[in-house]
């Protein structure tokens, strides 16, 4: 690659899409929905670096903590079709780890609540901060990071198109625990056909009157690989 230039930062952007609306992280307005949507289910902050909580406030006080740091940029995620989550904040996930002048950035901190795991909106939410990394702040690799034994997180990053890279061993200390650490990427080059099959999955058409897929999303990709290949 000749006369790179830097990639852009992220900033307090909306990102609103068909299924899902991405808006920056606020205590005030999204902490009372996010404690409703995870109160009784801990098992969302297994993964993660804090929680649980054990009331409104405290979270709301992590949440105001993400809300001004400086080292990644965290989004509320709000469905727009998901039954009685429609509407209110059910999760949030940042951008994290960023090297602008590298192009390098991560997608974590990912807090999917139960009436957000699993739906349209939980795709289109890393569609669009897909996109938005890609194609509007210009960088070349989106990675996605987990602990090796969090296979669900590792199933998901490579159905969304991240290809698995390798495992960091003894990378990080998580809540007194030494984890590795699974690593997974999107490259720029590879965007394209992932941002197509995004597109082709999301489709209204793509769902049947109950909401089910059709298709999987994987398989739209293995289409375009197909095509992609025999374009060559």
């Amino acid at each position: 690659m000749k006369n790179w230039k830097p990639a852009r930062l992220p900033e307090a952007v909306v990102l609103d899409g068909r299924w899902v609306r991405l808006e920056p992280l606020s205590a005030d307005r999204h902490g009372h929905d996010l404690w409703q949507a995870v109160q009784g289910h801990d098992a969302v902050w297994t993964w993660l670096a804090d929680g649980p909580y054990a009331s409104e406030e405290d979270l709301a006080t992590a949440l105001l903590a993400k809300e001004v740091g400086a080292a990644a940029r965290f989004f509320a995620i709000l469905p727009k079709s998901e039954g009685l989550a429609a509407g209110l904040a059910v999760g949030y996930a940042s951008l994290m780890r960023i090297d602008a002048p590298n192009g390098v950035i991560e997608v974590g901190n990912v807090m999917f609540s139960p009436a957000l795991q699993r739906t349209r909106a939980a795709t289109e939410t890393i569609y669009r901060m897909a996109r938005y990394v890609f194609d509007e702040l210009g960088y070349r690799r989106f990675e996605w990071k987990c602990n090796a034994l969090n296979l669900p997180s590792g199933r998901a990053a490579e159905r969304f198109g991240f290809t698995f890279e390798g495992i960091f061993r003894q990378h990080m200390v998580v809540k007194g625990r030494s984890r590795d650490t699974a690593w997974y990427s999107i490259l720029d080059s590879e965007w394209p056909a992932c941002k197509l099959a995004f597109e082709a999955w999301l489709a209204v058409e793509n769902f049947d009157d109950a909401g089910r897929q059709r298709q999987a999303l994987d398989v739209f990709r293995s289409a375009l690989g197909e095509v992609s290949a025999r374009g060559k």
